[in-house]
């Protein structure tokens, strides 16, 4: 029996990761909480997708909010706690739209929403 040496192997990983498609950073994997994937953020205007962009599975979802909705006319922003922040509701309120986030639960000023849109989410 003959031993196979593992150059062509390494030499494919370091070919793959030179013209970027190779590595867990190009392919948006990650850790989190429930183990390895990707987190997909969706851009819906009514029932159509409008943008999407992936991102590692240990990645905030607030990181995206400006780059997600950011050339996409909205009247209206609906997303999850985990979209809430000054900037991205100030952000929102300073394009002329409504931001329908709810509070985190550590929000010492909590803003009003309305939940019957909220539900639309």
């Amino acid at each position: 029996m003959t031993q196979r040496s593992s150059a062509p192997i390494r030499a494919r990983q370091a070919q793959k990761k030179a013209n970027g498609t190779g590595g867990k950073e190009t392919q948006a994997l990650g850790r989190s909480r429930g183990g390895f994937g990707t987190k997909v953020h969706a851009a819906v205007s009514g029932l159509l997708p409008v943008k999407h962009i992936l991102t590692p599975g240990q990645a905030a979802d607030v990181t995206q909010a400006k780059t997600l909705i950011e050339g996409v006319p909205f009247e209206v922003v609906i997303a999850d706690k985990g979209y809430d922040s000054k900037e991205v509701v100030t952000w929102v309120e300073q394009a002329g739209g409504e931001a329908v986030i709810p509070n985190r639960s550590n929000a010492t000023k909590p803003r009003e929403i309305d939940w019957s849109r909220y539900k639309d989410r």
